[in-house]
């Protein structure tokens, strides 16, 4: 996936506009809407192909706890938003929909979802402590 936005940077370096965002911003924003598309293709496909043998295979463990305990920092820091920027960040990131998917569902404008979300991730940050701009 990391390959595929950095090849998308390089073939249409042109798509980046300072005057909307850093170019960090800028990537971080092509690397989600691929894995949403990555996780939206392999949906179908993971659940089709999913077998016992492959639910028991090696785990790293350590790994599980380290992912377990982030996931726990980040449900915390979601509770601590405002309800509507909560609900927006949930559709998108852990229910894979895209921004204007998520203004039909809510039935608000899509400006309004853009806003939220920003608004969510900013404070989503402050709350886990990445407070720091590139």
């Amino acid at each position: 996936m990391t390959q595929e936005v950095f090849l998308s940077f390089w073939r249409r370096p042109g798509r980046f506009d300072r005057s909307r965002g850093s170019g960090r911003a800028w990537l971080l924003s092509l690397a989600h809407h691929r894995a949403v598309d990555v996780l939206r293709r392999n949906r179908v496909r993971h659940a089709n192909s999913l077998t016992e043998e492959a639910a028991a295979s090696d785990v790293d463990w350590t790994e599980e706890v380290v992912r377990s305990l982030e996931g726990a920092r980040v449900r915390e820091a979601l509770a601590a938003l405002p309800e509507a920027q909560r609900e927006a960040l949930v559709l998108a990131y852990y229910g894979g929909l895209t921004q204007r998917e998520i203004a039909e569902r809510l039935g608000i404008p899509l400006g309004t979802v853009k806003t939220r979300m920003r608004d969510g991730l900013l404070r989503l940050r402050a709350l886990l402590g990445g407070g720091r701009d590139t």
